[in-house]
C-alpha cells in the first residue's frame, strides 16, 4: 500500500495501517514473525548494527506493525508495546520518575496501579501524593519543587470521574512537569490524549483493542519530546508483548471502529434503562449529568463506551446482592472489560482512597455491555433486581 493513509477517515485507517501487502507478499495480513536471533551477513554489519532489527527484544516486524499503527491512530511520535496495561504503566511511571521525585496521583486511579505505586515507586524513592480527580488547574497548589509527573485517569476507575485534563496538563507544561493518562477507557478513538497537551497516553490493549478477552497487553504512546526517553526505558528492560498477541491485536484493530460505535450505542441504552428501574439511585457514565465531570466529558470527549457503574438504594443486605448476582444468566463476574461477553462486579473503593470519600448509602455495580441481545440482557438484570428486592 503505497498510498497515504493521512488523508482517508479514521475508520478507513483502521482497516490499513500497520499492513502492506506488497511487503507480505500479497497477503493482506501481516504474518506473525517469532524470534530471538538476527543473522548479520557481514562483520562490519555486526559491529554497526546495520539491521532493520538486530535482536529479538529489539522487536520483529510484526510488533512494529502494531507500533506503527497505534502511533498514527494517537497522533503520537512513538509507541511501545508490553505483555499487559499494568506493564505500560510502569513504563509510563518509569519514564518519567527518578530517585528523590513526587509524583501526584489521582485518588480514584485503577487499583493495580495504585498498588504499582505504593509496592514499587515508593521502594526507589519517590514521593506520592494522591489528590481529588476533579481538582482540575488548582492542581498547581500541590506542585512540590520535585515534582517530576502528575498522573491522570480519566473517566476514574469503577467511579468514572471525568478530569480536566487541558487544564492540568497546562499548569504541568509551565512547570516542565511530565503527564501521563491512562486512557483505556476512551481509546484514541474517543480520546486523544496528545492533543489535549498529554506526554505520554497508556492504554490496556487488553480491553478494546482485543475486544475477545483472549490477550494481555498495554500501548504507551508519547509525544516527540517524551519519545527517546520512552523507548530507552522500553529497550533497557526489553518487555515486549508476544507475537501472537501482537497478530490478534491487529486484527483486531480492524474492527475496533465498528465495536467501539456498538459499545457506545448498548452502553448508553442500558445504562438509560438501569437508570429508570426502582432499586437504582445514581447512573455513574461520563455522558450522564449524574456522572461527576460530565460537561468536561461533553467538552473533551468525541463518545463513550460501553463500561459504566450504578448505585443501588440502600436498605439491601450483602446477602440480597449475592442472591442477585450468583443467580444471572448471561452476565458474568469478572474484573475485565472491552471483549463480547457482559460483565458485572460489586465495588467498594472506601478502604484504600485517601484523598476523596467514597460512602454511597448503597452498593456499587461496576457493568460492561458485551453484544449479546439488548432485550435478553435487560431480562437477566431485571431478574436480578427482583432478586435483590426479595432477598430470597
Amino acid at each position: 500500500m503505497t498510498d497515504s493513509k493521512k488523508e482517508f477517515s479514521l475508520a478507513t485507517q483502521l482497516t490499513r495501517l500497520g499492513r502492506d501487502h506488497e511487503l507480505q507478499v500479497g497477503f493482506v495480513n501481516m504474518p506473525v514473525y517469532r524470534g530471538s536471533t538476527v543473522v548479520f551477513k557481514t562483520l562490519d554489519d555486526l559491529e554497526r548494527a546495520r539491521a532493520r532489527f538486530t535482536y529479538g527484544t529489539k522487536g520483529t516486524p510484526t510488533i512494529e506493525a502494531l507500533e506503527n499503527a497505534w502511533t498514527e491512530i494517537s497522533g503520537a511520535a512513538g509507541t511501545v508495546i508490553s505483555p499487559s496495561g499494568l506493564g505500560a504503566l510502569a513504563l509510563a511511571l518509569f519514564t518519567t520518575l527518578k530517585s528523590g521525585d513526587h509524583l501526584l496521583m489521582p485518588d480514584t486511579v485503577y487499583r493495580p496501579t495504585r498498588a504499582l505505586c505504593e509496592h514499587l515507586v515508593k521502594k526507589f524513592g519517590v514521593e506520592i501524593t494522591y489528590y481529588d480527580p476533579l481538582i482540575g488547574g488548582d492542581i498547581a497548589r500541590l506542585l512540590q519543587d520535585n515534582t517530576s509527573t502528575i498522573f491522570l485517569e480519566s473517566p476514574g476507575s469503577q467511579t468514572f470521574e471525568v478530569q480536566d485534563v487541558p487544564a492540568i496538563t497546562a499548569v504541568a507544561k509551565a512547570r516542565n512537569i511530565k503527564t501521563i493518562l491512562d486512557n483505556t477507557w476512551a481509546t484514541p478513538l474517543f480520546f486523544r490524549a496528545h492533543d489535549h497537551g498529554c506526554d505520554l497516553a497508556v492504554e490496556a490493549g487488553t480491553k478494546y483493542l482485543g475486544g475477545h478477552s483472549d490477550l494481555l497487553m498495554g500501548l504507551v504512546t508519547a509525544n516527540a519530546a517524551t519519545w527517546p526517553e520512552l523507548r530507552k526505558t522500553y529497550d533497557s528492560m526489553a518487555m515486549l508483548p508476544g507475537a501472537e498477541d501482537c497478530f490478534l491485536a491487529l486484527r483486531g484493530l480492524r474492527t475496533l471502529n465498528l465495536r467501539l460505535q456498538e459499545a457506545q450505542k448498548r452502553g448508553l441504552e442500558m445504562a438509560q434503562w438501569l437508570g429508570e428501574q426502582p432499586e437504582v439511585a445514581t447512573v455513574l457514565h461520563p455522558a450522564f449529568a449524574s456522572c461527576p465531570g460530565h460537561e468536561l466529558w461533553k467538552r473533551d470527549f468525541t463518545g463513550s463506551t460501553g463500561l459504566f457503574s450504578v448505585i443501588l438504594k440502600p436498605g439491601f443486605s450483602k446477602q440480597n446482592l449475592a442472591h442477585m448476582l450468583d443467580n444471572l444468566g448471561i452476565f458474568g463476574m469478572g474484573y475485565s472489560w472491552g471483549g463480547f461477553e457482559s460483565l458485572i462486579i460489586p465495588f467498594d473503593c472506601s478502604g484504600y482512597r485517601t484523598a476523596t470519600r467514597w460512602a454511597p448509602d448503597g452498593f456499587a455495580l461496576r457493568l460492561q455491555i458485551g453484544l449479546e441481545d439488548m432485550e435478553d440482557l435487560k431480562r437477566d438484570l431485571r431478574s436480578g433486581l427482583d432478586r435483590l428486592a426479595v432477598g430470597e
